[in-house]
Order: C-alpha cells, then sequence, then structure tokens
C-alpha cells in the first residue's frame, strides 16, 4: 500500500499552491507591465492553443495515477510514452496556428515559437500523474519550483532585456523544465522501472476514457477564440486575460483535497471525502472574499489599463469556487469507480461507470456555456462599443452553468458514499470571511492610496491583504474546534514527517 498521507500532502499541496499565488503574481506584473495589451492578448491565445494539442496528455496520464496508486509498475512507460503523443500534438499546433493566423492578425513567427512548450507539458504532466498516485505533494514541490524560477529569469529576459512575448515563452519553458527535473529526483524510485509495452497497449486500448472528458474541456476553451474572432483583435482579450489571472487564486482551495483522489483510488475511508469538503470550505471562503475585495486593487498592479474588469474578476471568482467544488466531488465519485480494475471489463461497462457518464455531464454543459457565450458575443458585441459590458455577461454565463452541476454532483456524492457534512463549521466560515474581509474593504477604501509606481503602492496592498488573512485565521480559531485540530493536525503531520 502506498499509504498517501491526505492531511499532510493536502496542506503542503495548499500552502504551496497558495505562496504560488504571490509568486506568480510578480511574474504577472513582469508580463503584464511589459507586454502592450496586443501581446498580452496574444499570451492569452497562447496558452489556448497550446492548451488544445494536450487532449493527447490523459492517454498516459490518467492510467498512471490510478496505477500507481494501485502499486503498479507504469512510470517509465508513462514518462517514455508521453514523447511518443507529444510529438503528435506539436504537429497539430503548427496546423491550428496556421488556420488562426489566417482568420485574424497575430504575430505568427511568436504563435510558432510557443511549439516548444508543447513537448515540455506533456512530459510534466506525465511527472506529475506519477507523484499525484504515489507522494501528491511532490507535484507541489514542482509548481513552487516553477513559480520561483520564473522570476528571476522573466526579470531577466522580459524586464531587463525586453524580450518581450518571446522572453515571456522562453521564461516558461526553462521553468518548466527546472520543475521537472526537480519532481523527477523527488519520485525517482517510480522511474526505475522498464518500459512494459502492455501498459502502452492497455492505454490505447482504453484511449477513449480518459480522452472523451478533455473534449468538454476544448469545447469551454473555445470561448477565448471565438471572442478573438467575432472581436477581430486580441488586444481587447488583454483584459479577460488580466481578469483571469487574478480571480483564479480561488481554484488554489481545491489543492487541500487534491490527495483525496489517490487516497480512494488506494483504498482509503469515505470519511475522507466528508472532512475534506468542509475543509476545502475553510479555504475557499477567503479565497473567495479577496478576490471580490482585491479585485480592482489587484488588476491595477498588474496594469492600470485593466482595473475597469474589477466586476469580471468579481463574477470569475466566484464561479470558480464552484468549480473547485466539482472538482472535489468529481474526484471523489471517480476515486470510488472500480471498472477498471476488471481487466474483462467491456466498453459497455465502461459507458455506465462513472468514468464515462460524469465527462459526459460536462460536455453537455460545456456545450451549453460556449453556445450562449457566442450568441451573447454576436448579439451583444454589435450593439454594445463596451467590452467590459460582453465580458461581464461572459462571467455571468460562466457562473451560471457551473451552479446547476455543483447541486446533480453533490446529489451524486451523497447517494453514492452517503458523507455527513455538517452545516455549523461551513456557516461559521462564511461568517468569519464575511466580517473580517467586510472590515477589510472598509479599511482599504478608507486608506489605501491608489500610487502608479508599482514599488509604492504594492506594498501598501498588501499590508491589507496579510490583515484580511491573519483576521480571518485568528477568528476562525477562536470560534472553531475544527480550526484549532487543524491546527495540532498540521504539528503533527510536521513532526511525524
Amino acid at each position: 500500500m502506498v499509504g498517501i498521507r491526505v492531511t499532510y500532502s493536502g496542506l503542503i499541496s495548499f500552502i504551496i499552491s497558495l505562496s504560488s499565488v504571490f509568486t506568480g503574481l510578480v511574474f504577472t506584473i513582469i508580463v503584464t507591465r511589459q507586454l502592450t495589451p496586443e501581446e498580452f492578448g496574444t499570451w492569452g491565445i497562447i496558452g489556448v492553443m497550446t492548451g488544445y494539442v494536450l487532449i493527447l496528455d490523459p492517454i498516459v496520464s490518467y492510467w498512471t495515477t490510478r496505477e500507481i496508486a494501485r502499486g503498479q509498475d507504469s512510470g517509465k512507460t508513462s514518462v517514455t510514452s508521453s514523447g511518443i503523443f507529444a510529438s503528435i500534438g506539436m504537429i497539430a499546433y503548427v496546423v491550428i496556428v496556421t488556420l488562426f493566423d489566417s482568420q485574424i492578425e497575430v504575430d505568427y513567427g511568436l504563435m510558432l515559437f510557443a511549439i516548444v512548450l508543447i513537448p515540455l507539458a506533456y512530459v510534466r504532466t506525465a511527472i506529475q500523474s506519477i507523484s499525484m498516485g504515489y507522494k501528491p505533494e511532490t507535484r507541489s514541490y514542482g509548481i513552487i519550483v516553477f513559480e520561483l524560477t520564473k522570476i528571476p529569469i522573466g526579470f531577466v529576459l522580459i524586464y531587463l532585456l525586453d524580450y518581450g512575448l518571446m522572453g515571456a515563452i522562453a521564461t516558461v519553458a526553462i521553468a518548466t523544465m527546472v520543475a521537472i527535473l526537480v519532481t523527477a529526483i523527488k519520485i525517482r524510485e517510480k522511474l526505475k522501472g522498464q518500459f512494459h509495452r502492455e501498459y502502452l497497449k492497455s492505454w490505447l486500448k482504453r484511449f477513449w476514457i480518459p480522452t472523451y472528458p478533455k473534449i468538454s474541456n476544448r469545447i469551454m476553451n473555445l470561448d477565448v477564440v471565438a471572442f478573438t474572432l467575432i472581436a477581430g483583435t486580441v488586444a481587447d482579450l488583454a483584459y479577460w486575460t488580466a481578469a483571469s489571472a487574478v480571480s483564479k487564486m480561488v481554484a488554489h482551495a481545491g489543492q487541500i483535497s487534491s490527495p483525496v483522489y489517490g487516497k480512494l483510488l488506494e483504498g482509503g475511508k469515505i470519511e475522507y471525502v466528508q472532512e475534506n469538503i468542509i475543509r476545502t470550505m475553510y479555504f475557499s471562503f477567503p479565497l473567495v472574499s479577496m478576490a471580490i475585495i482585491f479585485s480592482q486593487p489587484a488588476l491595477f498592479i498588474l496594469n492600470p489599463l485593466y482595473d475597469v474588469a474589477g466586476i469580471i474578476v468579481i463574477v470569475m471568482s466566484v464561479a470558480l469556487f464552484f468549480q473547485t467544488l466539482n472538482g472535489l466531488l468529481e474526484s471523489a465519485l471517480t476515486g470510488i469507480e472500480k471498472v477498471d480494475l476488471d481487466q474483462n471489463a467491456s466498453p459497455k461497462d465502461y459507458i455506465k461507470s462513472k468514468l464515462f457518464t460524469l465527462p459526459t455531464i460536462r460536455l453537455i454543459q460545456r456545450s451549453i456555456y460556449l453556445s450562449a457565450v457566442v450568441l451573447v458575443f454576436i448579439l451583444i458585441s454589435s450593439k454594445s462599443e463596451n467590452i467590459i459590458e460582453v465580458m461581464i455577461y461572459w462571467a455571468a454565463i460562466s457562473l451560471g452553468v457551473r451552479i446547476p452541476i455543483s447541486i446533480y454532483l453533490y446529489i451524486l456524492v451523497k447517494r453514492a458514499i452517503k458523507p455527513k457534512i455538517k452545516i455549523i463549521p461551513i456557516i461559521k466560515y462564511l461568517g468569519s470571511s464575511i466580517i473580517v474581509f467586510g472590515m477589510t474593504h472598509y479599511l482599504m477604501d478608507e486608506f489605501l492610496v491608489y500610487k502608479e509606481s508599482i514599488f509604492e503602492f504594492l506594498p501598501e496592498f498588501l499590508i491589507f491583504a496579510i490583515i484580511g488573512i491573519v483576521g480571518y485565521l485568528g477568528l476562525t480559531y477562536v470560534i472553531d474546534s475544527r480550526t484549532r485540530n487543524l491546527c495540532k493536525s498540521i504539528i503533527k503531520e510536521v513532526i511525524k514527517k
């Protein structure tokens, strides 16, 4: 038995993930302050385009996590196979970029240069999938190394040498290589085995199971492409990209429950699910609150040009809260699914399983989402020249389609696992967030002065962020026994380590 330590791994994942918010902010500031809106919009498009060609990576990574968690030796096969699929992805990327270049004016050379990110992304995903089934916290170590590496390299390439978007791409590529190396060293025991063709054959035979869910992800990301094609420019996309960078801090709360999937695959108790739902709420509420009250100053820090997108950050933050909850519920449902343990399972068995039904639900949801946003782009953009108004509708649709899925997934979890969720602690966390961050917002309105110099404004802004975080932790520690027990668990886990 692998012996995944849920509390330790979850806390390490969350702390490092939350730390990456601030380290990532430094890099994002470098990018947004040095790149033009056109370059920053292109940066967002590159992220989407490279994401499209990663649709094949689950063929390896999906099964690797499940197999490693169950004690199988598929690590080396996973990393080696990822190179094969990366080659296919690179060819597909060239085709996609060429077609996109014919529809809208972008820097084709820079878009093509970003191809270096694809093989690195495939290998990194394979390495991370092994760590998620072996030592989930190792994935987080790779994340923080990635974020820390980007800062000095980005400062040199983007700020000092003024390489612009090319410098940003090169920075991410170098940081990814360093992260791969660090993670690989941590999980080297799982990379010492042999290449087993049987694993690859098995993955290819069942390729449709992990690939099918990715279809819905790609549909979701088509919103950015649709907006760019209809708007006819990548410059306006910079507002959405900036708002996304700020609101994404909410998604980091999901890291606290990331080890649950591996623990359930390993045979862990159902109680882990109910505890992590409550724990996820504990960290989600303050992150949503921070994203809401700090939306405008955070955008101002990135670049004063983008601070008009504050309302978009607020709506997107709430949407990401429900996305985080959905991810936890889906992990619980797929973690207890055992159809893949049956070597004689037929395609019909897989179709009936949650490995297929849950992606189908997401596919329907995201198809509705894409249809709605495209309709909004066509109708609203033709009547309004206010691009922020269009994006507010865009964010509202994103929120609207996530809420029903959250309710449905919770019903499924309740039927399958019957978790005993205590409402009182959740009410305490929500109330504490409202009180503490409401007061922080009041103080910020009274005393925070917006200064053009980032070196003057950022330190003052961080004071209010610290006040909010410390205030929330302190209040919940006083009024909630679970918080006090969590602190004791942290100490025990650190000592045990």
